[in-house]
């Protein structure tokens, strides 16, 4: 597995890192924890290093599988995980809204260090920007969790521009990460350059469209109410009918590479930028291995251009979430 470096102070991981929320959280039926563990290891085994999690897939629950699963690899393996919403402390109903004050991020701190059973946060990201607390206020809270050896890299999600501004100034930030993929080019306009400039890493999630662009999701695909997707505009029938002609295109340059769509995917954010690690997640084994085996793929300057000329006359129909989760954004 190739290996990528996310800021500049070398936070080190694989090229692609797993999304673990879905082991528990967001996307019903969950596998058995065992298989949730088994996957983490075969993961590991397969030169994944990079896992991402946070306290509020659950509530809690992710953080303490991750933990488990990832207990013997401890120095082996970087974990991210966040701070940011009001939670109860049994866990109970989701998140009141957001919660970024000095004194709550501190708190999600100790309490992820427990469950995860590290000594060390890899990378502590802010979930979503708290409009109530200073940006500076947050930065200088994960600076001094740095200076006492509790977290090591400060991260952002969600974040615009001027807002990651801010921050680094305070505080160094090592990656962003935010929705990015062929069907949400958003961060190209303002937030890539701004990276680039700064020497941020980007960390993208749902790279493959919340599994739209794997192309095992057309219109007639039904959702139980449980899963996010039930909720999300982009899903709907009419919008998944107007959609597939990304993933046919995905499609067509798969065959001439002998690759699945999900790679070319893949492949694609991964050619944007040396310093783009995307983090797909998946509970199923042979999803793990189509998804590493994007690494290996070349997408030539010609591919690029190709995909680039064939996605702009392809207008993705939806909206990304539905207005309630959009405005906790901090875009």
């Amino acid at each position: 597995m190739q290996k990528r470096t996310l800021g500049k102070n070398n936070l080190e991981v694989s090229a692609l890192g797993l999304g673990c929320m879905g082991m528990s959280f967001s996307y019903k039926p969950f596998p058995e924890k065992r298989e949730s563990i088994a996957l983490l290891h075969a993961a590991v085994e397969r030169g994944v290093t990079f896992f991402d999690t946070a306290e509020v897939y659950g509530p809690f629950t992710n953080e303490e599988l991750v933990g488990e699963g990832l207990a013997p690899f401890r120095g082996k393996v970087a974990i991210a995980t966040k701070f940011g919403f009001d939670l109860n402390p049994d866990g109970s109903h989701g998140p009141k809204g957001t919660d970024s004050s000095p004194e709550r991020i501190r708190q999600v701190a100790e309490a992820s260090l427990k469950r995860l059973k590290i000594d060390a946060i890899d990378l502590f990201y802010q979930h979503r920007v708290d409009t109530k607390v200073p940006i500076e206020e947050v930065a200088g809270a994960v600076k001094d969790l740095i200076q006492q050896g509790k977290v090591k890299h400060f991260g952002m999600s969600e974040a615009g521009a001027q807002t990651i501004r801010r921050a680094h100034a305070v505080q160094p930030v090592a990656a962003l990460q935010s929705e990015y993929s062929l069907w949400y080019r958003e961060p190209e306009k303002e937030i890539i350059p701004t990276l680039e400039e700064l020497g941020i890493g980007f960390v993208p999630f749902s790279p493959l469209g919340k599994g739209f662009l794997t192309g095992k999701i057309d219109e007639n695909r039904t959702f139980d109410k449980t899963d996010i997707r039930s909720s999300i505009p982009r899903f709907t029938p009419e919008a998944r009918k107007a959609n597939q002609a990304l993933v046919d295109l995905l499609g067509e340059i798969g065959k001439r590479k002998n690759a699945t769509p999900a790679q070319i995917a893949l492949a694609w954010l991964l050619a944007q930028k040396p310093w783009i690690v995307p983090i797909p997640g998946t509970t199923k084994l042979h999803r793990l291995e189509e998804n590493i085996g994007a690494v290996a793929i070349e997408l030539s300057a010609d591919d690029l251009r190709q995909i680039e000329d064939a996605a702009s006359k392809i207008k993705v129909e939806g909206a990304r979430y539905p207005e309630h989760i959009e405005k906790m954004t901090g875009l």
